[in-house]
């Protein structure tokens, strides 16, 4: 790896470029500092099978206070600096923000409780879920659904909430065919026209909230996005090298909230991360090897190498062996931390030499984690900001993303299958006509048969 020099960029060398540490830490919470030299374990967790009901209400919120007991106790046993916990709450406590808000306060209960008792250093990231998707085409600016959504931003800070996050799914209805049919143009147009749009209205919600109410607007993700993309090479229904693209290309898409004020940390399944932190200079919440209780993925360790928070993505409040499953992922994220936290104390170093590690062991051998390497990353990200807007930075993502691929397929820096290396060619087709004007390319989307499947007014578009 090489050391850049951009001009656009909130990190311009890859020696700055580093997990634990940020250009813009985040304070938050009962004493924790994210971005300013340690990386902070993240817990997530959700329920085993289980129906939401009124008459199941008193057994959810044991299963949530068995949870946050075991993981709190845990934290202080093994004398986790500081903990970030994140409550993502299933589509029922979005539906009825008040269930949303009581888990929440129950867990900022838990996290004060422990804070007193045990003197553990926390924060809680509340991260509703994005109910808009529950009719098709999605009403993305109004009706039942967005209105709960907001109702649950504004309840976040009573219920003692310390950040604000979601997974917003914008985009998303006309963006799984395109996955499903390796349709660069329509994913490009979902990305860069339809997702980006949603994101700076929605972004701009959440941030006025936050900034109101006193709460932290942390991030968003591509999860629904990049992360379905991954998830589908990994079970050989699309080539990787598309997913690889796919990656990429949500960069423009997610960087919107933060230039709509979020600040960080991001959420923890944007494996788009690193591209934030380089650009934005925010820190970054990362899963990989942790993560596979939730899915498989090719980016094990090359995903911590910039973190400066490291997640588990999810997991079930299930029984193992030796604990309950929240508690044990605690504990792996905990080590894990212990582990970076330890090289980054001994020298810089040190520092490079552990991230170099951990991005060596997964780069070549698939490109999705090819186009994580920092320095492929600070290169890419120079590139896309080269460009004005949303549309023209996703566009320039997939040509600048491809371009770098070809490359390092050809110096053996990565890897595909023999049959995978017919794509290279038949996206290049895709991306070589891809439109330079963003106002021709909506107008032909606008009469395509695509256009069936959102309604051009929840995006700002049409009449």
């Amino acid at each position: 790896m090489t050391n850049q020099n951009p001009n656009h960029l909130a990190i311009h060398n890859l020696d700055e470029f580093l997990f634990g540490k940020a250009p813009r830490p985040v304070r938050c919470g009962r004493g924790v500092v994210i971005g300013e030299g340690a990386v902070v374990p993240e817990i997530n967790f959700t329920l085993p099978t289980i129906e939401i009901l009124e008459s199941t209400w008193p057994q959810v919120r044991r299963h949530y206070s068995e949870i946050i007991e075991g993981v709190c106790q845990r934290a202080v046993e093994l004398e986790v600096p500081a903990l970030l916990v994140e409550f993502e709450t299933l589509p029922p406590m979005t539906v009825r923000p008040e269930w949303g808000a009581d888990i929440t306060a129950l867990l900022a209960e838990a996290l004060r409780k422990w804070g007193d008792r045990g003197g553990l250093k926390s924060a809680l990231r509340l991260t509703p879920n994005d109910t808009r998707d529950h009719v098709r085409p999605p009403r993305m600016r109004s009706g039942e659904y967005w209105d709960g959504m907001v109702r649950l931003f504004h309840m976040a800070a009573g219920a003692g909430a310390d950040l604000l996050a979601i997974e917003s799914t914008g985009g998303k209805e006309l963006c799984d065919e395109a996955l499903m049919n390796c349709d660069l143009r329509a994913l490009v147009f979902a990305l860069g026209v339809l997702a980006s749009r949603d994101m700076e209205f929605l972004w701009k919600e959440i941030v006025g909230v936050c900034r109101a109410d006193g709460v932290t607007p942390s991030g968003d993700t591509a999860c629904g996005f990049a992360n379905t993309a991954m998830v589908l090479a990994e079970q050989k229904f699309i080539p990787r090298i598309f997913a690889a693209l796919v990656r990429v290309a949500v960069v423009p898409r997610s960087l919107i909230a933060y230039e709509m004020g979020a600040v960080g940390p991001s959420k923890d399944c944007a494996y788009e991360g690193p591209y934030m932190k380089a650009i934005a200079g925010v820190p970054i919440s990362m899963e990989g090897r942790s993560a596979a209780c939730a899915h498989l993925s090719p980016l094990g360790n090359i995903a911590q190498a910039v973190c400066d928070c490291w997640s588990n993505e999810s997991v079930q409040n299930v029984r193992l062996l030796s604990a309950m499953a929240p508690t044990v992922s605690l504990e792996q994220l905990a080590y894990d931390c212990r582990l970076l936290n330890t090289a980054s104390a001994h020298s810089p170093e040190d520092t490079r030499r552990m991230r170099d590690w951990l991005v060596e062991s997964d780069a070549a051998r698939d490109p999705q984690a090819y186009v994580l390497r920092p320095d492929v990353v600070l290169r890419l990200s120079e590139r896309i900001m080269d460009e004005p807007t949303a549309y023209l930075r996703t566009r320039r993502a997939v040509v600048a993303a491809m371009e770098e691929l070809r490359g390092a397929l050809q110096a053996g820096e990565t890897r595909v299958a023999d049959n995978e290396r017919r794509w290279l060619d038949r996206l290049q087709r895709q991306i070589d006509i891809l439109p330079d004007s963003e106002e021709a390319f909506i107008e032909e989307m606008l009469q395509a048969p695509e256009a069936a499947k959102f309604l051009p007014k929840e995006y700002g578009l049409g009449g």
